[in-house]
């Protein structure tokens, strides 16, 4: 699948995406733009903001906003959703690819910075995100958490990622009871991904590319909240189908 594919119109929509600027979250990036839809991604400098515009070449239109801030504490996400409330007028739609992947200790062997920063500092951002951003969204709108498969396979080496991803599990069940259909939440569960960072060992595996078209899809769509498993392209493909059904 590749970035021209067929996309849902998106024109007017304001979409934040924290991470964009990582593997998973460029695909995001790309599928958003070229659906039309305004979208705002946080950089932590001004060096990495120029990177990355220069990364996506032609697709970085006018409508990509590239904003200064550190999301990933309460205070940080607060002002960056501000900015976009301020500049951009609202805010429609999240992707939240935010995080990476820790490996190398078992849990008895952690020390209180691996804690920090594997589990705590990640919990804590997409918390931040979530609480900053979610109240303004409008109700057409879809929040898209996005977790791996360790959410649910014990990895050894990398027990505080499972832990982590599982706790993201339990926020998306949470706020589908409380919202009570108020608004949409997606969980996509990913299975290992091709990104410009890790290339494809196995020609089923899903690619980033794939992800951004499902999260726009399911922007697009009418569909309540779900889990939407993305373990390889076979779902990927399916996962189009169902929401694009609902569109």
């Amino acid at each position: 699948m590749s970035d021209s594919i067929p996309h849902p119109d998106l024109s007017g929509r304001r979409v934040l995406i924290p991470g964009g600027t990582g593997g998973v979250g460029e695909g995001a990036v790309r599928s958003y733009l070229a659906a039309g839809a305004q979208v705002v991604v946080p950089t932590r400098s001004k060096e990495r903001a120029e990177e990355f515009r220069l990364l996506l070449g032609e697709a970085a239109t006018t409508r990509l906003h590239l904003f200064e801030h550190d999301y990933t504490d309460f205070a940080g996400a607060e002002a960056l959703v501000a900015t976009m409330v301020d500049r951009l007028g609202g805010v429609d739609d999240v992707v939240a690819p935010i995080g990476g992947w820790w490996h190398g200790k078992r849990l008895w062997e952690i020390d209180e910075a691996d804690w920090q920063a594997a589990f705590v500092g990640l919990a804590t951002a997409h918390m931040a995100v979530l609480r900053a951003a979610l109240p303004r969204m409008t109700r057409q709108g879809a929040y898209s958490i996005v977790v791996g498969e360790s959410a649910h396979v014990p990895i050894p080496g990398s027990g505080l990622v499972s832990m982590e991803q599982t706790a993201l599990q339990m926020m998306h069940q949470v706020l589908a009871v409380e919202l009570q259909g108020a608004k949409r939440v997606f969980l996509l569960e990913l299975g290992p991904v091709a990104t410009r960072f890790v290339e494809a060992v196995d020609p089923a595996q899903v690619t980033s590319a794939q992800i951004g078209a499902v999260a726009v899809t399911a922007s697009a769509s009418t569909q309540s909240g779900s889990l939407v498993q993305l373990l390889n392209r076979a779902q990927a493909e399916e996962a189009l189908v169902s929401l694009g059904a609902a569109r």
